[in-house]
């Protein structure tokens, strides 16, 4: 009884002060935070060159290119044929991306929840999802593009598994959008057990792999033209497709602004993605 008359006498508005509001202090703390975006997990990319690994403003990958050197058939006291294998390569210069934040002191006094310590979480996710744009941008140099209809077929995957094929790379990973994984989902092949061996569209709405191509769902919002990337989807050998160079990975420096009492942090990142072998990615359209 003594505790309940506690509990009354800390939510009585006669014990508060005009304008104050005691019961919204209590329970509005708790946030509902965004919903975390489906991401393009960064180990799919055939390399990652951390800051340690980059010197200067630029740095080169050096590719052997395919199908150099042949081996001829020589006479007895022929001279052997010279021939050496050639060499492509590819620049990657990272570039600067940063974001501010900039919170009153009025801001945080009123504030019920830590708005620097939000911001900078959200901020997090944000430079997350500016690399998945990045490298959406790389698979989109596919050396082929596979031209769907209406809806996504069995035979717009297998074609593309086929081109990179084709090239002697061998096709390992597959990442779709949103309204590609639809398409998947009313494909009789992979619903009925009988076909599929399993039940797993049916009971999660997802297949983890597809003729043996691991699969990821990216965001559309998270891609270079949001409302267009959900209905494609990239088959790529993982070990040839794309590298990733991050010559600064995410850095925060706090900032003050005494002036306009202000304080907040600077975050910036300095990263590159680029297609190492465009022949190893396969791109599928959809209308």
């Amino acid at each position: 009884m003594a505790k309940l008359n506690k509990i009354n006498e800390y939510i009585s508005t006669a014990d508060g002060t005009a304008g104050t509001l005691l019961i919204p202090k209590l329970i509005m703390p708790t946030v509902i935070e965004a919903v975390e975006k489906n991401l393009i997990p960064r180990e799919m990319a055939a390399q990652v060159w951390g800051p340690s690994q980059i010197k200067g403003s630029s740095f080169t990958v050096n590719l052997e290119t395919p199908d150099t050197m042949s081996v001829r058939q020589v006479g007895e006291g022929a001279e052997v044929p010279l021939d050496n294998i050639d060499f492509s390569t590819v620049t990657y210069t990272p570039k600067k991306y940063g974001v501010a934040i900039r919170i009153t002191r009025e801001m945080v006094e009123d504030s019920q929840v830590e708005l620097v310590q939000r911001n900078l979480r959200t901020a997090g996710k944000r430079f997350a999802e500016n690399e998945q744009k990045l490298v959406l941008t790389a698979l989109d140099t596919a050396d082929a593009t596979v031209a769907g209809g209406a809806a996504a077929t069995i035979a717009n995957i297998t074609e593309a598994m086929n081109n990179v094929e084709s090239n002697d790379y061998s096709p390992t990973d597959m990442v779709i959008g949103y309204e590609f994984l639809q398409d998947l989902r009313n494909i009789d092949t992979f619903v009925e057990a009988d076909k599929a061996g399993d039940t797993e569209m049916l009971s999660r709405g997802f297949k983890g792999t597809l003729f043996g191509l691991s699969i990821a769902l990216f965001s559309d919002k998270a891609s270079p033209t949001p409302g267009t990337y959900k209905k494609y989807a990239y088959v790529f050998d993982r070990s040839q497709a794309y590298g990733i160079a991050i010559s600064r990975d995410v850095t925060m420096e706090s900032l003050t602004l005494p002036t306009y009492d202000m304080e907040g942090a600077v975050l910036t990142q300095r990263i590159d993605v680029q297609a190492l072998r465009t022949k190893a990615i396969s791109k599928i359209t959809t209308a």
